[in-house]
């Protein structure tokens, strides 16, 4: 069943938080070809968007008097602005994944928000097996292996709970976000392999979905456009599927082929992956070391699976179908990199 869509338009501003991020930025130039009045909500200063007219509040998600602030008087909020990573102190993933989301959510019913679209992920249902054309049934796991996807998930069932007649909320879970502009995803993978660091993990043939920027940018405008209390898309979740799995490892050497860096050849055993990943884990905590281990428990298990999603429930209540094809997106980011305008050139 369709929702009727409400428009974003100039009528109705409203906040990004992470609006100077890889997703956040889409979604901000997105609703700014919609004439919609946008504000990013991030801990920096970003010159370029208050030169396109998009201010910026400072301030950081566990600030719950920034938040209400920066929230307030808004016809919605995107809630992207998240801790990302593999590996960290699970206190840091708490408070801006799990208490900064609850201080949005609480700043939007102070505020007198009335819609809410959170971006979450599909790794808060990653129990490190294969995940084939799951649909949003799929339940959360027991057990989690590493803070991030668990600190999503938790925030992830707060945002659905705050669903009501006040706030009407909805969580979009995209999966390996691509494109211009990313400044983690594809440069880490360019300088893990010009380093003759990056390995198959497993035998190479696990399939996983993949969604171009501004495809998961336009399914947030449109679940915002189509979202209210008591609509059919209020108060659930949506896996962001374009409905075409990739083998990860061939999508890995077409982003590598972007950037003009040789293929990845050379594979490990995905349990050798996985033990050495426990086993950095009790170097990183116990010296302890800065930065990220090479390799983690959860890495190993997302390099080594499948998990792909069955999108027909965002495709129909959404409305919503990507757009950028792989070769198109490929043809993007490559021009981009070739420019030498982004991080991964």
């Amino acid at each position: 069943m369709s929702t009727a869509p409400l428009p974003l338009d100039a009528t109705t501003p409203v906040l990004v938080t992470g609006g100077g991020g890889f997703l956040g930025r889409a979604i901000v130039e997105q609703l700014r070809a919609r004439g919609v009045s946008v504000t990013n909500f991030a801990r920096s200063a970003y010159p370029d968007l208050e030169a396109a007219g998009v201010p910026t509040f400072r301030g950081d998600l566990g600030d719950a008097d920034a938040v209400r602030a920066a929230c307030a008087g808004r016809a919605a909020v995107f809630h992207v602005a998240a801790k990302a990573g593999v590996w960290g102190r699970r206190a840091d993933f708490q408070l801006t994944n799990c208490e900064g989301t609850r201080n949005v959510i609480e700043a939007c019913r102070a505020g007198g928000v009335r819609r809410l679209v959170y971006t979450s992920t599909p790794s808060v249902v990653f129990a490190g097996q294969d995940l084939c054309g799951v649909d949003e049934s799929v339940p959360y796991p027991k057990r989690y292996h590493a803070a991030y996807p668990e600190t999503k998930a938790i925030a992830e069932r707060h945002v659905l709970a705050a669903n009501g007649s006040d706030l009407a909320t909805v969580s979009l879970r995209p999966h390996l976000i691509w494109g211009p502009g990313d400044p983690h995803f594809v440069p880490r993978l360019t300088a893990r392999a010009r380093l003759g660091r990056l390995r198959i993990v497993g035998n190479g043939q696990n399939r996983v979905d993949t969604i171009y920027v501004d495809d998961a940018a336009e399914a947030h405008v449109h679940a915002a456009e189509r979202l209210a209390p008591g609509s059919p898309v209020a108060g659930r979740c949506y896996f962001l599927s374009p409905g075409t799995p990739v083998a990860l490892w061939e999508m890995v050497n077409h982003l590598l082929a972007a950037a003009d860096v040789p293929p990845v050849t050379r594979a490990v055993p995905a349990q050798l992956a996985y033990a050495a990943g426990a086993v950095l884990e009790v170097i990183y905590r116990v010296l302890p070391l800065q930065g990220e281990p090479l390799m983690t428990r959860f890495l190993a298990r997302e390099l080594a699976t499948s998990h792909w999603f069955d999108g027909s429930a965002a495709r129909r209540d959404l409305d919503w179908k990507p757009r950028i094809s792989l070769e198109e997106g490929l043809r993007r980011l490559r021009a981009r990199l070739g420019s030498g305008h982004d991080g991964a050139a």
